[in-house]
């Protein structure tokens, strides 16, 4: 058979060579009826008892979840229990039958692609991704709607089963527990982006992925050889016996590398000359933390408090289930500092239906300037926040900024959490820092009402490279515009790691930049000491850190940074990679 390239997003690192197994989109051929007047009950009855069906199914999942299980994989069986409890699942499909005479499928697609849209308004790309999940638990009601909610067949057994690389349009972190237990060695998505649950498992497992490959479920065969680069995010269906022997000897060296990684776990991260640099992690939940201090990681640098907020049908979490969930992450971290990022979401969120959606949400009401809107929801935050701190070290992080009001009232509402908690006798750390992210041009141009109201700043290259570039990051059409090697990108982020070095306080970059070990070297050279990322790539990280000499990597930064042609600065970062 013919070979072919499949191009798509890199989410997660190595080398995947094995067989397709091509999982069938669970929608199916849906039929559409009209059920009589005294058909009505029953047909409602037929959907209850579905969803009861599938909540059996998670329930069993969550059950059987074998003790090394990721505990995001945990997480996400419970947000996909949240979503089948909500009205909008298991009782609006069954007033569209009741007032609209449709069919039980009928009905519940209806209500998930009026939900779909709603999704599609949001900006924000790891919500907007949300809609994946309630998709992938209609898709499980509809499984057994149509009687087809079997398990995975056998796929075979010896060599081909150690092999299989699963192939979908897309795949729920359900369905993929399935997958783990049967030798599955990475997937395949045509949908999905860098924020989607897919990718986060994939990162979590540690296993070569690569999503957004558009019409590969359709393109692959099953059986077809497959091999999945989950560096450079492509696919080559049916290699020719050379390519296949290039990628083994490459997935050989690279199992090498992995194992040589591993002893770096206790290794303090120490550049050549000396100088210690600080690695956090990124999480989203209290459980991530176990990844965290496993892999080593000097505490966490963004905890993104969001996850606490979704799937409850604008129900806001209360001040102590929040304070529950804080308090977990910082005991676990076992006194090392845990940053927790206020609420970053919008009126374009789903928190409330009723709320307006922005004609841009990118530049709506997001962020600080939606927490400013909802005092009161802020300060339960705060409060939240403030109490965990009791229990170790923590610091609260403000994203979004870029006026000096902003700052003044975010502020003034950390006084007023602080001032309530004292009246009440509650316990709270009274030097607790408060940090702003540098993630509009704005604040990186206007530095000096940062340094003297803030104790520590974190560049959030993701929104701060959107930004910049006016570009929308999950838009496919602007995606190859994404550049974090644009000379006005590099600028701001040099500008702000001189003015925190200068004014004496931290600064620490947390977005996707921290965490690719090309770039280590350069924010290295501008003078970065404090790298937050997912816990998978710490190590990476730190193997580059170990093996560079600041002296050396100041001197050459300094000319990449005087450069203003996008050639050149790539060219002269991969010679960074050399030295």
């Amino acid at each position: 058979m013919a070979s072919f390239t499949l191009h798509g997003i890199p989410v997660s690192r190595g080398i995947a060579i094995g067989r397709a197994h091509l999982l069938a989109a669970a929608a199916l051929e849906v039929k559409h009826y009209l059920v009589a007047e005294e058909h009505l009950e029953a047909e409602v009855q037929r959907l209850q008892q579905a969803l009861v069906a599938v909540h059996k199914e998670l329930q069993t999942l969550w059950l059987d979840l074998p003790k090394d299980a990721p505990t995001e994989l945990g997480a996400f069986i419970d947000v996909h229990a949240l979503i089948l409890s909500d009205p909008m699942i298991s009782e609006a499909p069954l007033d569209i039958i009741r007032t609209r005479h449709y069919n039980a499928e009928w009905a519940l697609l209806t209500q998930i692609d009026e939900l779909s849209a709603q999704f599609d308004e949001i900006e924000d790309p790891y919500l907007r991704e949300r809609k994946a999940d309630i998709q992938q638990v209609a898709e499980r009601v509809l499984k057994v709607l149509m009687g087809s909610a079997q398990p995975l067949a056998a796929v075979g057994d010896g060599e081909y089963q150690a092999q299989m690389i699963v192939v979908a349009h897309d795949i729920s972190p359900a369905d993929m527990l399935q997958f783990r237990d049967r030798s599955f060695i990475g997937f395949v998505t045509d949908v999905g982006g860098q924020n989607s649950h897919t990718a986060i498992v994939a990162r979590s497992l540690d296993i070569p992925a690569a999503v957004g490959m558009s019409q590969a479920s359709t393109l692959v065969e099953q059986d077809d050889w497959i091999i999945i680069d989950g560096d450079a995010g492509v696919v080559i269906v049916n290699p020719s016996a050379l390519v296949l022997e290039q990628y083994r000897e490459r997935q050989n060296a690279l199992q090498r590398a992995r194992k040589k990684l591993n002893k770096l776990k206790k290794t303090p991260a120490v550049t050549k000359d000396g100088t210690p640099i600080t690695l956090l992690a990124n999480i989203e939940l209290p459980d991530d933390c176990a990844a965290a201090m496993d892999a080593g990681a000097n505490g966490v640098g963004l905890f993104r408090s969001e996850f606490l907020f979704m799937g409850r049908n604008s129900r806001i979490p209360s001040e102590d289930e929040q304070f529950e969930q804080y308090k977990r992450a910082v005991v676990a971290m076992k006194g090392r500092p845990v940053t927790i990022r206020t609420l970053d979401i919008g009126a374009d969120k789903p928190l409330d239906q009723t709320e307006h959606t922005a004609l841009n949400p990118a530049l709506g009401l997001r962020a600080i300037r939606y927490c400013l809107a909802e005092p009161q929801l802020f300060l339960s935050q705060l409060r939240a926040i403030l109490r965990a701190s009791a229990f170790g070290k923590v610091r609260i992080l403000i994203p979004m900024l870029a006026h000096a009001f902003e700052i003044d009232q975010s502020l003034a509402m950390i006084a007023q959490a602080k001032a309530e908690l004292r009246e009440e006798g509650v316990k709270f750390d009274e030097t607790v820092e408060v940090g702003a992210m540098i993630e509009i041009p704005a604040a990186a141009l206007a530095l000096p009402m940062f340094v003297k109201r803030m104790d520590f700043l974190s560049i959030g290259t993701n929104d701060l490279i959107q930004y910049t570039l006016a570009i929308d990051r999950v838009d496919y059409e602007v995606a190859h515009l994404y550049n974090p090697l644009h000379p006005a990108v590099l600028q701001l982020i040099a500008m702000t790691i001189a003015a925190g070095n200068k004014a004496g306080i931290d600064v620490a970059v947390c977005g996707e930049m921290a965490g690719d070990v090309k770039l280590t070297r350069l924010l290295l050279g501008m003078g970065l000491r404090e790298f937050s990322m997912h816990p998978a790539q710490l190590l990476s990280v730190k193997q580059e850190i170990l093996n560079s000499d600041l002296a050396r990597l100041a001197s050459q930064t300094r000319k990449i940074m005087r450069s203003m042609e996008p050639d050149a600065i790539a060219d002269a970062v991969q010679q960074l990679q050399l030295m």
